[in-house]
């Protein structure tokens, strides 16, 4: 033995009686299965203006999530199945808004699990739905009351997806954060074996580890039913009755944090400890891309953030590369060594083999202050700078080095080191020796194929154009939403009017005829918002159709909130009905009112609204001529434009235009 060696060796015996050791040992039996690392697009239209992005800016953020060696190369896509409600930043459309209509090219969950395909076609597919369309629950806001109905809609969705877009879904879900019922899993359960969709697995309950633990130890159908216990935000812990029922168990949603430094230690934290604590085999992020108007709720909460489609621009934040240090080093089928995994000064790691001779290893040194996710509360605790040992034993203990990633958050000068390779990191008689600092990753593996890709720089951030025109006249739209649009409550899809001979064949139209089966407070009001949250100044028109006598219809500025908070919405909404009557409110629920009186609106003609706000004074025109003038308001002061309806009715929109000054 060469003399530096046998010094470095000597060395590294003598830092063990002052360091802490660890034994990586694939011969004492092997853990749990990797089921994957993945995200959540939806459980609120979080993706919502991705799909507006122009090439190529679109297909890069696409292969920074989904590509294999590249990003995050995500492992397992969940995506909501669209119930027509407000789901947390806004709606999206359901397969079947009606009991005899089926469409299943609606929305953009389909376009999207189809590039996560054509990147990683080994990526598993997950559907939940939040909410259902209002027939599912036959006039009850309560999808069970006729569990066969709510089956047979989600096996719909299930069969569409492959008969329309070749999509496989792998897991189905129950109901997002939502009481579950027993009868409906087993029933959910038995349709899908009818259908010969036994690869089909169910997850349950998507909310708390009790009582779906409780319930499948008492219920041996319901046991047989669920293949997968789901929670949400676990805190990286489990319980005893989940533990028990033997079953996979899931952090099926989970993350929810800021993307900056103290979400990606969050990330790297959980991604670890939900395994050590908690024997969890998949953590899922909410949410896949921060993809909505950054002023809805839960803004940039996603693991790159895509929300500027009009000038291109997108961030890849430091969540994806921390994501990277496991999914490019691993895949679902690797399984976990037995270890303890907590890091004896703080910290965790886990270990990984596909049981043919490969290894990787991630360590994670998260202070507490520096990782705290959304939720839940995290409790005190330490980590300090340590020396750890590695003891490489079974079929690891000849392994001369394994390829080192590192990372280091750096939190005062937002310079963080992100998933840089530092080559190889040798092994002596089977000894791995690492100084750990605070707040920093590493990946020791086998693999060599690991890559931290890049592309071109996307161009520079831009406000939303002062000027915006739309007039729906989009022949064969890729998509059933028009650009940038954001629907709030209620659904605005692109619809083609055979029946009129003049300038509005094609329209906007909003399509919910009944209040959905609700997941948040959705408003009793349909609305779509656009445009920039910062305008004061400017002017809305738009041509409006209203297609009920029991209908209105409305076009809004300076709308305050939206998302889940969207019933008490500020604004000043503009608002005609067919009765000849209109009204002028601050609210979204019509009853603060500035101003009202008579207009000549009837139903089925069409009418064009024209609102101008000017500081504190607002005027509005109908069809090109004042119908009132220099109303004085203070507040709100700012938001966004909007469309929308009086109630869940059939109203079509057109030729809309905006000017901010």
């Amino acid at each position: 033995m060469r003399l530096w060696s046998l010094l470095w060796l000597l060395g590294c015996r003598a830092a063990a009686w002052w360091s802490d050791d660890y034994s990586l040992d694939d011969a004492v039996g092997l853990g749990r299965q990797l089921d994957g690392i993945g995200a959540i697009s939806g459980g609120g239209a979080t993706s919502r203006l991705l799909v507006n992005y122009p090439e190529p800016y679109r297909s890069q953020i696409l292969d920074y999530l989904f590509k294999p060696n590249f990003g995050a190369s995500l492992q397992l896509l969940k995506v909501e199945i669209g119930g027509d409600a407000q789901t947390t930043d806004g709606t999206e459309p359901s397969h079947m808004h009606y009991e005899n209509d089926e469409n299943y090219f609606r929305g953009y969950e389909w376009w999207l699990m189809k590039e996560a395909k054509k990147r990683n076609p080994s990526i598993k597919l997950i559907g939940l739905p939040w909410a259902f369309p209002g027939w599912i629950g036959r006039g009850m806001s309560w999808p069970y009351a006729y569990p066969d109905v709510t089956a047979y809609y989600i096996i719909s969705w299930i069969i569409g997806a492959k008969k329309y877009h070749d999509l496989d879904i792998d897991y189905i879900g129950i109901w997002n954060e939502r009481p579950f019922n027993s009868t409906y899993i087993k029933i959910l359960r038995y349709a899908l074996d009818k259908q010969d969709l036994q690869r089909v697995q169910i997850i349950a309950s998507d909310d708390l580890w009790e009582p779906i633990s409780f319930f499948m130890l008492t219920d041996s159908e319901l046991h047989e039913a669920v293949s997968i216990i789901g929670a949400h935000y676990p805190g990286t812990e489990t319980v005893k009755a989940a533990q028990l029922t033997l079953k996979k168990l899931w952090s099926s949603e989970d993350y929810s944090t800021f993307n900056n430094e103290v979400g990606s230690g969050c990330w790297a934290r959980i991604l670890n400890q939900n395994y050590v604590n908690g024997n969890m085999t998949a953590t899922l992020a909410w949410n896949l891309v921060a993809s909505y108007y950054e002023e809805l709720p839960f803004g940039r909460c996603g693991l790159m953030t895509a929300q500027e489609p009009w000038s291109g621009h997108y961030s890849v934040n430091s969540p994806i590369w921390v994501t990277a240090h496991t999914t490019q080093f691993t895949q679902p089928g690797w399984y976990y060594l037995k270890v303890d995994g907590h890091l004896k000064k703080g910290g965790s790691f886990v270990a990984l083999t596909d049981g043919l001779g490969n290894l990787t290893v991630i360590i994670e040194t998260m202070t507490r202050n520096h990782s705290k996710c959304i939720r839940p509360p995290l409790p005190p605790y330490v980590v300090s700078p340590q020396k750890a040992v590695f003891h490489l034993k079974g079929s690891f203990s000849k392994l001369k080095s394994l390829q080192m990633w590192y990372s280091k958050l750096d939190f005062s000068t937002a310079n963080s080191t992100l998933f840089q390779s530092l080559g190889p990191k040798n092994i002596s008689e089977g000894i791995l020796a690492l100084n750990l600092g605070l707040d920093e990753i590493y990946t020791l593996t086998t693999l060599t194929t690991g890559h931290k890709g890049s592309s071109s720089e996307p161009p520079p951030s831009q406000p939303f154009p002062s000027i915006y025109k739309d007039d729906f006249n989009i022949r064969n739209p890729p998509f059933s939403e028009a650009p940038y649009f954001a629907d709030q409550t209620g659904v605005f899809e692109y619809f083609i009017n055979a029946s009129d001979p003049g300038d509005h064949v094609f329209t906007l139209r909003q399509v919910v005829t009944q209040r959905p089966v609700t997941w948040a407070l959705d408003a009793t009001n349909t609305i779509s918002i656009i445009g920039n949250y910062k305008w004061i100044n400017f002017i809305i028109t738009c041509d409006i159709y209203i297609e009920s006598n029991k209908g209105g219809a409305f076009i809004a500025g300076r709308i305050s909130k939206g998302g889940i908070y969207v019933p008490s919405a500020q604004g000043i909404f503009f608002w005609v009905f067919p009765d000849g009557t209109y009204r002028v409110t601050r609210d979204l629920a019509g009853v603060d009112i500035l101003m009202k009186g008579l207009s000549g609106v009837r139903a089925n003609r069409w009418h064009t609204l024209t609102l101008i706000l000017k500081g504190s004074n607002i005027s509005g025109m109908l069809n090109g001529y004042p119908l009132w003038e220099n109303i004085t308001t203070h507040s709100p002061e700012n938001g966004w434009a909007a469309i929308g309806t009086h109630s869940f009715e059939l109203t079509q929109f057109d030729n809309f235009h905006v000017e901010a000054s």
